[in-house]
């Protein structure tokens, strides 16, 4: 009676497979012991090792965004870093409206909702978080005023414009826009940011349409900012978006010549495959296999014709992190907030669990 053939514990470990119409080997092992059936062997598992083996490629890094992979880690790890970066890195967002005049035709809890949610270029770090029965002060909170009042420009300006072009020819602070907020220092703010070389505070971008008005009408308020984390609201995220892919890995099983070749070539969307001559024999080959989106198309290609010679894999233990930031820290700073908010988590229960062993 033939043995069944050896396992490949790596590929079983690290890499799932995906096949025409569903994905297999997707699981992950929690521990080491779980390889122990198939392998015969006891895989070492040490911080040591994790680290001699993780490591974090920068791919892409700009004012605005930033992908990279990070390598060697298990999904729960990769996911709460994706989780930090969304909800537990703190930001300064507006969070009280004292309202003292408003009549535009936007409703006063509306026109409260839309302040909320202008990103606010402050460093976090220059403030504290507001604890429930402390009041606002210095320490905690920025404060802006807002006064816009629209009037004619031209005396005898029409009531209604059908045309927008002409709200600047007749109108007087017809828009109003973020660049329209002033910071009010409380204290000794003012000192404290020279002090420290920071930009005075204001809202991230100019142009944000609040409200529009026409003459007559006004909007009066100041607004209260605190510091505050995506958990609570979404206002406090630092990110647009964060969110990690599954790095693939693509494999020819036996070779794919001349018009099979070229047939493979073109009918992938994504360009993954190319042609290389090979003497007199032109062959595909694998070009570049982070470009896959796994559409399947090269699988399900005239009735499954390379289903089973196209290998289409998924690396387990390799992420792809993309992080858009909405302006308030460049995005690499995000990423090192969330790492040492993972690292302060980590520390915590350790110490949770060595006070446990004592009792």
């Amino acid at each position: 009676m033939e043995s069944a053939p050896k396992l490949d514990m790596t590929d079983v470990k690290n890499r799932a497979t995906i096949k025409s119409h569903y994905i297999d080997n997707v699981g992950t092992f929690e521990h080491p012991a779980s390889l122990f059936a198939g392998s015969g062997e006891m895989e070492p598992a040490t911080i040591k090792a994790f680290i001699a083996n993780s490591d974090i490629k920068i791919k892409k890094l700009n004012k605005e965004e930033i992908i990279f992979d990070l390598v060697g880690a298990e999904p729960p790890l990769a996911n709460a870093l994706r989780r930090i970066m969304i909800a537990e890195v703190p930001t300064i967002a507006i969070e009280k409206v004292e309202l003292w005049q408003n009549t535009s035709v936007i409703p006063d809890e509306n026109l409260a909702h839309r302040m909320g949610l202008i990103p606010l270029g402050v460093d976090p770090r220059m403030l504290e978080y507001k604890e429930p029965n402390k009041p606002y002060d210095e320490t905690n909170s920025i404060r802006f005023l807002l006064d816009v009042k629209c009037t004619k420009k031209v005396k005898d300006a029409p009531a209604i414009i059908r045309d927008t072009r002409d709200e600047d020819k007749y109108y007087i602070n017809h828009n109003v826009f973020s660049s329209d907020l002033i910071w009010k220092p409380i204290g000794d703010q003012k000192e404290r940011f020279e002090k420290e070389g920071i930009a005075p505070p204001k809202p991230l971008h100019d142009d944000i349409l609040i409200a529009k008005l026409r003459p007559g009408q006004e909007i009066e308020m100041e607004v209260i900012c605190e510091k505050g984390i995506g958990k609570t609201h979404a206002k406090w995220s630092p990110v647009c978006t964060a969110w990690y892919r599954l790095l693939p890995d693509i494999r020819l099983k036996q070779p794919i010549e001349g018009a099979d070749a070229k047939e493979l070539k073109e009918n992938c969307p994504m360009g993954v495959f190319d042609i290389e001559d090979i003497g007199k024999v032109t062959r595909a080959v694998v070009k570049n296999s982070e470009a896959c989106t796994t559409c399947r198309e090269c699988m399900r290609h005239d009735n499954g014709k390379f289903e089973d010679i196209v290998d289409i894999g998924k690396l387990k233990d390799n992420f792809e992190f993309h992080v858009e930031t909405v302006g308030v820290y460049p995005p690499e700073e995000i990423v090192i907030e969330a790492l040492t908010k993972l690292k302060e988590k980590a520390v915590f229960w350790y110490e949770q669990v060595k006070n446990l062993d004592k009792e």
